[in-house]
Formats: structure tokens, C-alpha cells, sequence
């Protein structure tokens, strides 16, 4: 059972947090993740504790962090020689070293986060018996990387929209160069089926037994989504959606937006779900609670968000809606008082 970190609207105490990042084949990448998770950067992170453990599940060349300098916080690097080309045996190990009361696990190195994820998700712990804390993907660019890499969307364009926002400077600009991943296309409005940076007890991890390594494709298949699906259904846990923050994708070759995709359609990837859980995988449903804060430079994101909305839920806006009874010629005094 969790001890309730909040009583009576007094701070108790703040729970240390352990983030588990994995890496493969992505020091460009992992450089600017690490960055993102540095005091330096996480604003209000001041006074809380917390670590962050990178595990480099079998680079090609092994992952050199020492560019990013001194974070803040303890940061320990794990080299797996031996590794697979599933992540999930990378996640547990990540999540055994770590000595946190909550563990929060990126499995995909390559996501940076805004400048509030830190304080926000130790806040949003204090709200629940059984928080289940989940920061919400996009992808870096227009639209999904699948897409956009057929347009020609690349590294050096990446790169030359992270120079345009002056990031790491003002890590919430990155909404404005940024799209909802497919996962969670409603942003903060609609429900998720996965996220990418998901903070949990480390009892709860451990009695729902972690990462499925039964998932054994690469990139893990649906395993992030298994996990997100397991924790958000456990009967005891509170979905709670950080607003005003997210994670957010570099385009670096991995399995859903470069070349080793090919081959492994969605459906693939779910008849190995559906020999694991016995039925093809569906989102949770349970509605969350969403915390957080919001400010103009998420207004591009919100947008998309709406758009979509509106898309999938036929749904009219205001001008649409009142069209019709403000049609010139219509006979205003009928609906004068």
C-alpha cells in the first residue's frame, strides 16, 4: 500500500523518483534526453529527490553521456553487451538498480521531456492511493515520423527546428515544432493507449511483474503498450494525465518511424500481443484525471488536439453550429428578447 504523501492539503513528504531510460544506437539522441532530465532544466525540481538510470541495451558503440555534463542528480549509465532486441528485460534490469519509491520508465531513449515533468509528476503522486502518472508523446515535426521521413523530414531538419526554439533554453517550445503521436492523438483530451514516460510505485511494478519479456520483437512490439494497458486496468490505480507536459520524439531510425518498420505492420506486432493476452490489444478506458498547467505555447498542441476531436467525433464548431440561425436575411427579432 502506498502512504498517502498529502494530509489534510499539507506536504508530508516528497517520495523519491526513479527515471529508467533505455538506449540503443542513439547517442545524438540520449544526449538531449539526459539534458532534458537535468536539474539544470526541470523547472520547480529544486528540493526533490530523484535519480536517473540509462541503460544501453547493446549499442553499436557503446553510449558516451559524458558530453552532458554534471546533471543535478545521480545518473548511472548500465552497458548490456548481451542484449535483445526487445527492450523489456532492458527495463527490469534498469528498474532493479534503481532506489526510488516510484519508477518512471522511458522505453525509448530518444523522448525528451518538457521542463515540468519532474515537479508535476511527484505532485500528481500525492493525488492517489495508486497514481498511475502518464506523460503524454509527440513527435518532433509535423506530423507522425513515419509520415513526415517520406517528405523529407530528416536529423539536420530536427536539428534546425530545435536551433529555431532555442532548446534547451525553453523546453516548452518544443510544442510549437511538435504533433501528437497515434497513441494518444487527442492529447490531453481524449484517452491514450500508451505513454512514454510512465511513472508508477515501484510496488505496484513489481506486483503486476514488470515488463512483459515475453514480447520478444523488436523494439519490444506492444509491450509499452501491455504495460500502460496493465497499470491503468489494475483495480486500485488513479490514470492521472500530466497537462502541459510532454515527451517528445527524435527522429532516430527506431522500430515505428525508420526503416525497421518495414515488415512489421501494426498487425504484426499485435499477433504477438494477441498469443501473449489471448485477444488483440485495445486501449483502457478508464477516464483520467488531468493535472497540471497550461500557458500560450501549448496553444499549438491544444489545436491539433481539438482538430482531431472534431475529426473523428463529427462533431461541429461554434461557427458551425450557430450558422444557420445567423444567416443573412434571417429575421433577428425572433430571437430578440
Amino acid at each position: 500500500m502506498i502512504r498517502n504523501w498529502f494530509q489534510r492539503g499539507r506536504k508530508v513528504q516528497r517520495p523519491k523518483l526513479s527515471f529508467v531510460v533505455i538506449a540503443y544506437n542513439m547517442q545524438r539522441e540520449a544526449l538531449r534526453t539526459v539534458e532534458s532530465l537535468s536539474r539544470r532544466y526541470q523547472k520547480g525540481s529544486e528540493g526533490i529527490e530523484y535519480e536517473v538510470v540509462v541503460v544501453d541495451n547493446g549499442s553499436a558503440q557503446p553510449l558516451d553521456l559524458s558530453a552532458v555534463g554534471d546533471i543535478g542528480v545521480p545518473l548511472r549509465l548500465i552497458r548490456r553487451d548481451q542484449a535483445r532486441v526487445s527492450p523489456a528485460d532492458a527495463i527490469n534490469i534498469g528498474v532493479a538498480h534503481t532506489s526510488g519509491e516510484f519508477v518512471a520508465v522511458m522505453i525509448d531513449g530518444a523522448r525528451m521531456l518538457s521542463p515540468g515533468v519532474v515537479r508535476g509528476a511527484v505532485d500528481a503522486i500525492g493525488l492517489a492511493r495508486e497514481p498511475v502518472v502518464a506523460v503524454l508523446g509527440l513527435h518532433i515535426g509535423p506530423a507522425h515520423q513515419r509520415e513526415t521521413v517520406e517528405q523529407g523530414y530528416s536529423k539536420h531538419v530536427e536539428d534546425r527546428l530545435l536551433e529555431d526554439i532555442g532548446w534547451p533554453a525553453d523546453g516548452y517550445r518544443l510544442f510549437e515544432i511538435s504533433s501528437w503521436g497515434g497513441s494518444c492523438a487527442g492529447g490531453w483530451l481524449l484517452g491514450a493507449s500508451e505513454s512514454n514516460c510512465i511513472c508508477v510505485s515501484r510496488d505496484l511494478y513489481d506486483r503486476i511483474g514488470g515488463y512483459d519479456e515475453g514480447f520478444e520483437m523488436p523494439g519490444g512490439g506492444l509491450v509499452n503498450l501491455d504495460f500502460y494497458k496493465r497499470v491503468v486496468e489494475w483495480p486500485d490505480s488513479t490514470l492521472i494525465y500530466l497537462a502541459g507536459e510532454g515527451c517528445f520524439h527524435q527522429l532516430h531510425g527506431g522500430v515505428t518511424t525508420g526503416e525497421r518498420q518495414q515488415g512489421h505492420s501494426f498487425e504484426e506486432l499485435n499477433e504477438e500481443y494477441r498469443r501473449l493476452r489471448g485477444e488483440g490489444f485495445t486501449a483502457p478506458e478508464k477516464s483520467p484525471l488531468v493535472f497540471g498547467s497550461l500557458n500560450p505555447k501549448h496553444a499549438p498542441a491544444l489545436l491539433s488536439a481539438c482538430e482531431k476531436i472534431l475529426e473523428t467525433h463529427s462533431m461541429k464548431t461554434v461557427s458551425e453550429q450557430c450558422a444557420p440561425y445567423l444567416a443573412p436575411g434571417k429575421d433577428s427579432e425572433a430571437f430578440s428578447e
